[in-house]
């Protein structure tokens, strides 16, 4: 008997949703709170941000291919909006085409390993407070949205 998949393919997780889960469960064992896909300023959505129990602001930008890499021109508009930024790569990419000067995890689906630390770069004490509150208010309107998901979607 054939396996049928009754997942539309839409709702099948992509390769960098995937890892951004792994990173996301190695950075939670590590204390820290993340959300997936937020917005820190128009025109720019990161994989992952989590929130340190120090509040550190890290941001980690998830990439499933040489081509997802290369293709991404707004990644250096995500400094200034994290103390520390970090690329998460499975094991078989090629990590030589990352800049020295930033974070390395590899990981997968169920977990991650911090390779490199990104240099700290503290953010000011008015961004932080902005990026803090963009992530609460980012994590408490998803959770509201598992508790009720026939509620409008007026905060989209």
């Amino acid at each position: 008997m054939t396996q049928v998949d009754l997942q539309p393919t839409a709702a099948r997780p992509q390769p960098g949703q995937l890892l951004a889960r792994g990173v996301a469960r190695h950075l939670v064992s590590h204390g820290f709170a993340c959300v997936e896909e937020l917005v820190p300023a128009r025109g720019l959505r990161v994989d992952v941000m989590a929130l340190g129990p120090k509040g550190e602001i890290w941001i980690v930008e998830c990439k499933s291919s040489r081509t997802d890499f290369t293709s991404d021109a707004k990644w250096q508009g995500y400094l200034e909006w994290a103390d520390r930024f970090f690329w998460a790569v499975d094991a078989d990419f090629p990590t030589e085409l990352l800049p020295d000067e930033t974070g390395l995890i590899i990981g997968d689906a169920y977990g991650a390993e911090l390779i490199r630390m990104g240099p700290e770069t503290r953010l000011a004490p008015a961004r932080r407070r902005v990026m803090t509150q963009k992530f609460a208010v980012q994590a408490a309107r998803r959770l509201h949205r598992l508790r009720d998901p026939d509620m409008l979607p007026e905060w989209d």
